[in-house]
């Protein structure tokens, strides 16, 4: 089949082939190659024409044989394909016939609907056409009748102008002549006046709408319902509407010019009435919110060239030398260059004209803000009479935020930026407003209060507007200069003070001038609320340098707590005046709570509280020692025979007791030696009353529980109390009162009391103990001893087989009750191992009784 190959090809052409034979090529041509290829299988290059003559003429021989083969073979398949194709065509037949049955059909069709459809479009066309002529004429008779109506309303403005002018004129001739023709001339010029607002107005609202009819609004703003046909032609085209468009023109700049006026002379006088006017002269003229949109940037633009101008040195200068120049004469004043800092002679002269620069700029930025806030009130209240819409709805399509909080972030920002530039170019303005930060704060006080009346921003000690901090958020770098100079103070109080060191500590005047150190900077920033706080937190830094350097001098050896004597040791020295540097700190501080508001008591109450407990610290270890040797020296008091018989009347002669002495020597040495180390006499009066409470308290313990005791025995005890009662009178004694004489035992009350009842109970009858009557002034628990002291009972302590000391510390550290309960218990104790060994309970049968009525008395008293 490959011979035949050739001639089944789509493109096989026997004209082409036959001159590629002739021509020696094969078939079909190879593209690219320009030499012929040696193909076998497609035409013979190389072979004689005859040659493939004879092959044709063989192939075709050849096909023929096969196709009488093919019918040969399948000659009853082919009769039956002959005989469906004639069937077929009578099919075709019919279908034929259908076909053109349906083009006849359609032909109709096309005849009762395109042709009519056709002359419907040309008629559509021609309406349309109509439509837009009609629109375009009701435009134009529109325009020419607003522009007529505008005519008409310029009229009304040019008499209006008019008579305003002539009223006056009338008002200033009158108001020359007499008050009363002023007065009455007021109400015309004000009718005037208004008249020409609502003229105004009303032209506006005619200029606009005359605008849209010039401008329609393109095809793709309009839907197809909204846009009529004809609305985008504009009627300039039209040579009518062409001739009145220079007087619309010049009537709108007039009426733009106008209610720009009005807007600046309502802004200018604060007039809310003439600015509401002007603004819905805007509104009319749809150029409501660029309008607010440029009044908002030009005022802040105006408040941020004054704010440039104010921190200008350069312009500083020149002002400067331009005085000179007109006080000293223009000929007699050698002209310098223009300086950018002062020297050290024109240095006050800069700095009054800073600060009246900075004065100017409180006034002008107050004015800016009044006219912000007036016009957004009048935004906020005024409303189109037609609409109902809000006019500050409607500015805010353009304005990002409203009038006043843009104006505050401008505000902010210039402010923080130029304050910013001018202190890292100029030192002089750098150090003048970080210096003297208190008084440009109190500038923008006065800023803040002018404007509170008109605006709702408040700046007080307990609330602070959000603009307000923005605006002085702006000064954080002037703000952190002076507080580092605040602080630099501070700590150079506190270095002054431990310059000393150990050999020379800090004392009552070290401490005082710390607390006024922190007091005076506090005081020259109580006028705001905020810097006052930043104050109060660099104080708590430099109090805490304060415990640093005092933590580093305690003493906490033994040597600070002993009481050997005779003298005071060094450590004591030491840790008494820095407890004095640290109280007198405390003490004037403390006193700052009813100066300053909570806020900033709350900033200073730790450092308060920590003053208080280092304090503490250092004097807590000393009291406990004192009431520890105090202690021992009273216990004491059980090595001593109370027992004896002897005659009591050579016992009153004896003296005072050894323990005794040694008490009244080391009272007299604490005193004189320890506590006049401590110069706090408040404080020290409170520890001088409480070891008195302590020893008084001691004692009687003591003293309630000495066993055996006898009448020799009781005396000695009086004559021991009389000599303590003595030494604590001269303990208490204070030389510094010239006005008080004595003791004040008023203050150790129930205590003392209790010291002067001890001697009575010494030598009351057995009867007598359990009377409360009897025994007033003391507590149950010292009766209940005295009852165990005398009867064979053994006291609680030495059931426990405690020693007096540790006995005295336990009633110490517990309730009466549960010292009641213990002695409840030891006599019970006694009576049952008196029982078990067979004694006789009755010798001390009187003694338990009276032990019981007073547990009981005591139980009942407490209980009611």
């Amino acid at each position: 089949m490959s011979d035949y190959a050739v001639f089944v090809l789509p493109e096989f052409d026997p004209n082409d082939y036959a001159n590629a034979i002739l021509a020696g090529e094969p078939y079909p041509p190879q593209a690219g190659k320009t030499k012929p290829v040696k193909n076998p299988g497609l035409a013979p290059a190389s072979e004689d024409v005859s040659v493939a003559i004879s092959k044709l003429t063989f192939n075709l021989d050849d096909v023929e044989k096969q196709l009488k083969n093919v019918v040969t073979t399948h000659h009853e398949s082919l009769l039956v394909q002959a005989a469906g194709v004639s069937g077929l065509e009578s099919s075709l037949g019919s279908v034929r016939t259908g076909l053109n049955e349906l083009d006849s059909s359609l032909e109709k069709l096309r005849v009762k609907i395109r042709m009519p459809y056709q002359s419907l479009q040309k008629h559509v066309t021609k309406l349309d056409q109509i439509q837009q002529a009609s629109n375009i004429l009701r435009r134009t008779s529109r325009f020419v009748i607003l522009v007529r109506r505008l005519e008409v309303q310029l009229a009304e403005m040019n008499k209006t102008d008019t008579s305003a002018a002539i009223e006056s004129a009338k008002s200033n001739s009158a108001s020359t002549s007499a008050g009363t023709s002023a007065g009455r001339a007021e109400t015309p010029l004000a009718e005037n006046e208004d008249e020409k607002e609502r003229a105004i107005a009303k032209a506006a609202l005619t200029i606009a709408e005359l605008t849209t009819l010039l401008n329609p609004p393109a095809v793709g703003e309009a839907s197809a319902d909204e846009q009529s046909a004809g609305d985008h032609i504009p009627l300039s085209s039209i040579k009518a509407v062409a001739a009145h468009l220079p007087f619309v023109d010049a009537a709108h700049a007039r009426i733009t010019s106008d209610m720009e006026a009005m807007v600046l002379t309502g802004l200018g006088t604060l007039n809310q009435s003439l600015l509401a006017s002007s603004l819905q002269t805007a509104h009319n003229l749809r150029v409501l919110p660029d309008l607010v949109q440029n009044l908002v940037s030009d005022l802040s633009q105006a408040v941020e060239d004054r704010i440039r101008t104010a921190l200008d040195l350069t312009r500083i200068s020149k002002d400067i030398i331009a005085k000179e120049t007109n006080s000293i004469g223009q000929g007699l004043l050698y002209k310098s260059r223009v300086r950018t800092e002062p020297t050290s002679v024109t240095a006050p002269q800069w700095t009054a004209a800073l600060w009246g620069s900075l004065e100017s700029l409180i006034e002008e930025m107050s004015d800016c803000c009044v006219k912000v806030y007036t016009l957004e009130k009048v935004l906020r209240i005024k409303r189109d009479p037609v609409t109902d819409v809000v006019f500050l709805d409607e500015a805010m399509k353009v304005l990002e935020n409203r009038p006043s909080t843009t104006f505050w972030s401008s505000l902010g920002r210039s402010l923080e930026k130029h304050a910013r530039d001018a202190a890292k170019s100029s030192t002089f303005l750098q150090q003048t407003l970080s210096t003297n930060y208190p008084r440009l704060l109190r500038l923008f006080h006065s800023f803040f209060t002018k404007i509170a009346v008109h605006t709702d921003t408040v700046y007080s000690q307990t609330q602070q507007s959000p603009e307000t901090i923005l605006v002085l958020r702006a000064l954080s770098n002037f703000e952190s200069l002076y507080l580092s100079r605040s602080s630099n103070r501070l700590n150079e109080a506190v270095g002054q003070a431990f310059s000393g060191g150990s050999r020379a500590p800090p004392g009552t005047s070290e401490g005082i001038n710390i607390a006024r150190a922190v007091a005076n900077e506090l005081d020259s920033a109580k006028f705001d609320p905020i810097l006052v706080q930043s104050v109060a937190r660099y104080a708590v830094s430099s109090l805490e340098l304060m415990f640093t350097r005092l933590d580093s001098l305690i003493a906490r050896e033994r040597a600070a707590t002993s009481l050997v004597g005779p003298v005071a040791t060094a450590q004591q020295v030491l840790n008494s005046s820095l407890a004095t540097c640290v109280y007198h700190t405390w003490a004037r501080l403390d006193k700052l709570r009813e100066e300053y508001p909570d806020k900033v008591v709350s900033i200073l109450q730790p450092v308060l509280d920590k003053l208080h407990d280092t304090f503490d610290k250092i004097v807590d270890p000393l009291l406990a020692s004192i009431r520890r040797e105090l202690a021992a020296i009273i216990a004491k008091l059980h090595r001593m025979d109370f027992a004896a018989s002897t005659d009591p009347m050579s016992a009153m002669g004896g003296g005072a007791s050894p323990y005794m002495k040694d008490l009244v020597e080391k009272l007299a040495f604490i005193k004189d030696e320890i506590l006049a180390q401590y110069h706090v006499p408040e404080v020290s009066r409170q520890w001088v009353l409480a070891t008195v409470r302590f020893v008084i308290q001691t004692f009687v313990l003591h003293a309630s529980i000495a066993k055996p005791l006898g009448e020799s025995g009781k005396l000695q005890l009086t004559t021991d109390m009389t000599e303590l009662e003595f030494a604590l009178s001269a303990f208490m004694s204070d030389k510094t009162q010239s006005g008080r004489r004595g003791a004040d035992w008023e203050s150790v009350g129930e205590d003392y009391r209790a010291l002067r009842a001890m001697r009575q109970l010494l030598f009351l009858d057995n009867a007598a103990l359990a009377s409360p009557n009897a025994t007033v002034g003391l507590p149950p628990l010292i009766v209940l001893h005295h009852i165990l002291v005398r009867s064979p009972i053994t006291l609680p302590h030495e059931l426990h087989g405690w020693a007096e000391a540790e006995y005295v510390r336990w009633v110490e550290e517990h309730s009466e009750e549960e010292a009641w309960t213990l002695v409840d218990g030891d006599v019970t104790h006694w009576e049952k191992i008196t029982e078990t060994e067979g004694g006789d309970v009755s010798l001390a049968a009187e003694y338990v009784q009276l032990a019981r009525t007073v547990l009981s008395n005591a139980q009942k008293s407490t209980s009611s």
